[in-house]
């Protein structure tokens, strides 16, 4: 995952959670940096809301966690209620013969099922590709709260799970067994899961990649994915991620977009 503006944008995401920026349905919007006229929020006080936002602590091995009564658990609640009551309406209407194609729902994995609070605590809301690699290579990051479950519940619904991820093809086992360890343990083959093939570019990429030679922006490679998933038969009801990158860019009926007021990738 290729992290640019992290610090600038922990500015923009700590309006830190008002509710309404993480609604359901608001891709498109724009989270900007301060005003270059003022001075900015200053960067200790910033680091010290995303604390409170994510109630966090560290537990006796030293990793920090986010706390389940945090406004951040409580603002991913309110998400997943709200999209297990529209899995439930699609899911009725595919059985009764009222959905033309296959419903499928698509999930990012950073930060959308995997948290990775410890990592940017650790990294003072920094990136270094060797860290990160080797961090995700660990495959033991905690479960963002509520994400597996809903994995689990559309899966239930007769809704097929896709992932679509930044993470690299050389990262997919360990991106498979951390799933795995959080309980996410659906549609984890190559079928249902889009990595990040830098090398090895699909050609419904032709447009921006092609092998050794990879020019994809975050939604260019996000939105191709979801219109090839769509061309198999899909109808994708539902796009969930953590940044807004994840779901610009259409094919996708409804969009989830989850608290992170930690790091920006456009």
């Amino acid at each position: 995952m290729n992290k640019p503006l992290r610090v600038a944008a922990i500015g923009a995401a700590c309006a830190v959670a008002s509710a309404t920026l993480y609604g359901a349905g608001v891709a498109g919007a724009v989270q900007s940096t301060a005003n270059s006229t003022h001075e900015p929020y200053n960067i200790g006080l910033l680091t010290r809301d995303i604390d409170t936002y994510y109630g966090t602590t560290q537990d006796a091995d030293g990793v920090y966690q986010a706390s389940p009564d945090s406004p951040y658990a409580k603002d991913l609640a309110r998400i997943d209620a709200d999209a297990k009551r529209y899995i439930d309406q699609v899911a009725r209407k595919a059985r009764h013969g009222k959905h033309g194609k296959k419903p499928a729902v698509v999930f990012d994995i950073d930060d959308t099922l995997l948290l990775s609070l410890d990592y940017e605590k650790k990294n003072n809301y920094g990136y270094d590709s060797a860290t990160w690699a080797a961090y995700v290579d660990k495959a033991d990051r905690p479960e963002v709260f509520g994400s597996p479950e809903l994995v689990r519940y559309a899966a239930k619904k007769g809704v097929t799970v896709f992932y679509n991820s930044g993470l690299s093809e050389a990262q997919r086992a360990a991106a498979v067994a951390n799933l795995k360890k959080v309980g996410a343990d659906v549609n984890l083959d190559a079928e249902h899961m889009f990595l990040k093939d830098t090398a090895n570019p699909p050609s419904y990429l032709s447009h921006c990649a092609t092998p050794g030679a990879w020019k994809c922006t975050t939604v260019q490679f996000k939105s191709a994915t979801r219109k090839h998933i769509e061309d198999l038969g899909y109808d994708i009801v539902a796009n969930v991620g953590d940044q807004y990158s994840d779901l610009d860019g259409g094919y996708a009926d409804r969009t989830y977009k989850l608290p992170n007021p930690t790091y920006f990738v456009d």
